[in-house]
């Protein structure tokens, strides 16, 4: 058992020095071939361009370009107001479209927008441009009969759920 680990054999008064060296010298080798880079998961295909999603994230961007406050609420849930807002109280920040312009980027070469999913009054689109280099789903929700961006994120619903 021990010849199999390595070791010296049962009975043998031999030095295993020269095998363990050669073993490891095998596994020096083996070792620097494997790097420790990401692994770039592959790219979803593009199921759909978001028909009735994207407008709600162009909306978005072009309010936030224009400092616009009105049409700024008009595309964002009430509960992403609300949080927005109580950020911006303990913060002493005001204007909503500044306030979220400002961790937000806004996308120089436009937004991609695809890959919609609704289930009742919940959606889910994929997001790339701007502050989102990768393709990133944001949620949606439907209130009063329009879309609006949602402070849900399935992405971080996806990873507390696995923790519970």
């Amino acid at each position: 058992m021990l010849a199999a680990c390595g070791g010296p054999a049962p009975g043998s008064n031999s030095s295993n020095v020269s095998n363990s060296n050669s073993v490891n010298a095998n596994n020096s080798t083996v070792n620097s071939n494997n790097t420790l880079e990401p692994v770039k998961k592959p790219e979803a295909s593009t199921l759909n361009e978001a028909p009735t999603l994207k407008p709600v994230v162009v909306a978005y961007y072009e309010a936030l370009k224009n400092k616009d406050d009105a049409a700024l609420k008009k595309v964002l849930s009430n509960d992403l107001i609300k949080s927005l807002q109580t950020q911006m109280k303990e913060e002493k920040k005001t204007g909503l479209a500044a306030y979220a312009a400002e961790t937000d980027k806004i996308p120089e070469n436009g937004i991609e927008v695809r890959n919609e999913t609704i289930n009742g009054d919940k959606g889910v689109a994929e997001v790339r441009g701007g502050s989102y280099p990768n393709w990133t789903p944001l949620g949606f929700v439907r209130e009063g009969g329009v879309w609006k961006l949602s402070n849900e994120s399935p992405d971080i619903n996806a990873v507390t759920k696995g923790v519970k």
